[in-house]
């Protein structure tokens, strides 16, 4: 049984495609509320066609300790990412880089952006809630 406000949970969805190969990502802590695939991904940016989708809960004691383990299972190259949040805090995290800001902060979710486009996210996949 969970405990928690709904607006303490954190909320978000992990692409299967976007782990390492090898990568043990340690999901013990997550809520798994629903999973699917669809053809999503960006073929012309070397993503993969079909993508599963694992969408989660997430207690905000647990918010840190899942953000460093996806810090490492996230494959570095394709501009992968995780992104989560709560009702007032956003985490995105890629393969080595974490962030986490107040929702309806312009200037650090710009931040977020300019970082992932660095790393290679397509434009139409900078789509995270604010």
């Amino acid at each position: 049984m969970t405990t928690g406000s709904v607006d303490d949970r954190y909320s978000g969805v992990l692409l299967g495609e976007s782990l390492r190969v090898g990568a043990v990502l340690d999901a013990t802590m997550l809520d798994v509320t629903r999973c699917w695939r669809a053809a999503a991904g960006d073929t012309n940016a070397g993503q993969p066609s079909l993508w599963t989708f694992i969408e989660f809960d997430l207690q905000p004691g647990d918010a840190d300790a899942f953000a460093a383990s996806l810090e490492t299972a996230l494959a570095a190259s394709g501009g992968w990412y995780c992104s989560f949040g709560s009702h007032e805090d956003m985490r995105v995290v890629f393969a080595g880089r974490q962030f986490r800001y107040r929702r309806g902060d312009a200037s650090a979710r710009h931040a977020v952006e300019d970082y992932a486009r660095g790393v290679g996210v397509p434009e139409s996949q900078l789509d995270w809630e604010a």
